[in-house]
């Protein structure tokens, strides 16, 4: 098989609508029914529902918004927009959040008495060596299943969009798995994805 990746110059929102565009081709090509976004305000994951609907795709492709967790940036606060949270389930994307896969509870001990754990291992090592967009396309993946929004079996694949900062700038083809079963994941395809890392 030979298929086209998309790689951008650099990280981030700028890329966006082609990572968007990229992914709604493949998952046509693919036949996937589910594509995943990373979306902490909820405005990439608008875009995506906009193109996708112009497309004439919705409601056939389920889209799972995967936003920051409660507290992240501020105690008990959600960073999701109203308006946009609105506008995303009048067209049909279901919009989730949860603890983030690769730091919850020992993320805070790492925090409160040093070190590192194996999560942090893990996130290190996917972001530096493939970038920051790519370790989000994966935890998101993982977070989505383990939140029930996408099924989880050997034959089912979905595309998983992740971003530097804000916006979009990598996409990956993925049969995900749950978070206990961490290591059957497998990133099957790159969509797109920044050559320079941050």
């Amino acid at each position: 098989m030979k298929k086209e990746t998309i790689y951008f110059e650099q990280v981030g929102e700028s890329n966006t609508e082609d990572v968007i565009k990229a992914s709604l081709d493949r998952a046509e090509e693919l036949g996937t029914k589910y594509i995943l976004v990373a979306s902490t305000t909820g405005k990439t994951a608008l875009k995506l529902a906009k193109m996708a609907e112009e497309k004439g795709l919705l409601p056939n492709l389920k889209i799972i918004a995967v936003s920051h967790q409660y507290g992240l940036r501020e105690e008990g606060k959600w960073e999701m927009d109203d308006s946009n949270m609105k506008q995303l389930e009048s067209m049909g994307v279901v919009v989730t959040t949860q603890s983030h896969m690769f730091s919850g509870i020992e993320r805070a001990i790492s925090n409160k008495v040093g070190g590192s754990s194996r999560i942090d291992v893990i996130s290190d090592t996917l972001r530096t060596i493939f970038g920051k967009g790519f370790k989000v396309a994966v935890e998101i993946a993982v977070m989505a299943a383990d939140s029930g929004h996408i099924p989880v079996s050997e034959n089912l694949e979905i595309i998983s969009i992740g971003g530097t900062r804000t916006g979009a700038d990598v996409s990956v083809v993925m049969r995900p798995a749950h978070g206990k079963d961490f290591f059957k994941n497998q990133v099957r395809e790159i969509i797109a994805m920044p050559r320079e890392k941050e």
